[in-house]
């Protein structure tokens, strides 16, 4: 990978957080805001694998393994013919069903005929898929890895004590984005690899949108151009991080999914960037209550990655999070928009997710409540998205106030859509991000 040698940084920081502590405060939050450069981040990507997990147990049988057979051929199709491309097939074990190679003509042609063994047998054992991929990603250190993982199914064939430590293994060894086709398969088994990984997990109605969806699938894997991006958070001895999540475009807890180089130091594993990508994060902290006037640097992030063998640490004045104490109530009080608009998006989450339980479990007085609430906090925040998925659940008579009523014969598809989505989140308002510092 070539870097541009131009004044703009391959990564801008920006921390939004409430500077000013009551007297013996010693809690902040903070939402960090990194972004990669829209169009200068290279010159020349890194080489880029993008391998298929297929689900292929029998429970696949008919339309749905005649039309992952056409969506991975139009898939490969898509692909430049500089990235490596390869499919995995699993059931109850797993093997490489197109090796690893450049998508040209000629490894289009072989995918074509090597599809057309793809056949519908067995149990689901997510791990020999998971496994077997990993193996093949092992060849390829310095690239960024990608996987596409799609099942129908419940994880049902698993060995005892199998399926978590193959899981583990694969962390850090490439990135997932999971789909689940249909309704028969549980959310929270894909939602366990697409967390670990890195990556989303969604669902796929039918046979006839696994096509749309890899193709939008591919053009995100082709789009990224720096692999194994590390998010490092410097606190001093007076300042310690009590928790980390991602906020957007998902809400993802990461406070346990760091590593201590050094007891000052956590960093965290961010995964693959595109150009023009940008994500935010909830840093909370507990510091020593200083004197009123202290200032107190608490927290200092920066991006980490390699760059021809060399590892580049950027940095930036604006990400710093330097607290003060004062007595002035009016100061203290203020909570920054930022940590505010991604506070209520958790509560939305929240909301949505116990409004479904109540639903499942048949109480449906908890479930309006909550799911009324959840129709408030996404009209209050704008968040459209999420507004038209409850309306699938709940019909909505007045959002200002949460007044809902809850709707009769919804599709599961519905349900667990909006359960998939519940933790994906509205963008807060931007600001320009300061000047950087780079070493």
């Amino acid at each position: 990978m070539t870097l541009l040698d131009t004044d703009a940084p391959p990564f801008s920081l920006e921390a939004y957080y409430t500077p000013t502590l009551p007297e013996d405060g010693d809690h902040l939050t903070a939402i960090l805001t990194v972004e990669a450069a829209q169009s200068d981040l290279v010159v020349t990507r890194q080489d880029r694998v993008l391998l298929f997990i297929i689900d292929k147990s029998g429970s696949m049988q008919g339309a749905s393994i005649d039309a992952v057979r056409q969506a991975v051929l139009r898939g490969i199709d898509l692909c430049d013919e500089d990235m490596t491309i390869g499919v995995v097939a699993f059931d109850d074990s797993a093997s490489v069903l197109v090796r690893p190679q450049k998508a040209n003509a000629r490894c289009k042609q072989d995918a074509a005929r090597l599809l057309q063994m793809l056949y519908a047998s067995g149990g689901t054992a997510f791990s020999t898929g998971l496994d077997v991929a990993r193996g093949v990603f092992q060849q390829y250190p310095n690239s960024i890895r990608r996987a596409i993982f799609l099942t129908d199914g419940v994880n049902e064939s698993e060995r005892p004590g199998r399926f978590e430590p193959v899981l583990r293994n694969c962390v850090g060894a490439f990135e997932c984005d999971c789909w689940g086709l249909g309704t028969r398969w549980r959310v929270g088994e894909v939602q366990e690899v697409a967390r670990a990984l890195n990556g989303k997990a969604s669902l796929i109605p039918g046979p006839g949108e696994i096509e749309a969806t890899f193709s939008a699938a591919i053009q995100k894997a082709a789009s990224k151009a720096v692999a194994d991006v590390r998010l490092r958070l410097w606190t001093p001895q007076t300042s310690r991080i009590t928790l980390v999540k991602q906020m957007n475009p998902t809400i993802e807890d990461l406070t346990t999914a760091g590593s201590r180089p050094s007891p000052q130091v956590l960093e965290l594993g961010i995964g693959s960037w595109a150009p023009g990508e940008s994500r935010d994060y909830q840093i909370d902290l507990q510091v020593t209550s200083g004197s009123i006037g202290e200032e107190l640097l608490a927290l200092r992030p920066s991006v980490v990655f390699r760059q021809d063998g060399q590892e580049r640490d950027i940095r930036s004045l604006s990400a710093r999070v330097v607290v003060t104490w004062t007595t002035d109530e009016a100061l203290s009080s203020r909570i920054n928009p930022r940590v505010a608009h991604y506070t209520g998006q958790e509560e939305l989450a929240l909301a949505i997710q116990s409004g479904l339980q109540a639903r499942e479990r048949g109480d449906d007085e908890a479930a309006t409540h909550l799911l009324g609430k959840a129709v408030k906090l996404a009209a209050q925040s704008g968040n459209d998205e999420m507004t038209g998925r409850l309306q699938r659940v709940v019909d909505v008579d007045d959002a200002a106030t949460g007044t809902v009523r809850l709707k009769r014969g919804v599709s599961e598809t519905a349900t667990m859509d909006l359960e998939l989505e519940s933790t994906t989140t509205k963008r807060a308002a931007r600001r320009p991000a300061a000047p950087v510092e780079a070493s």
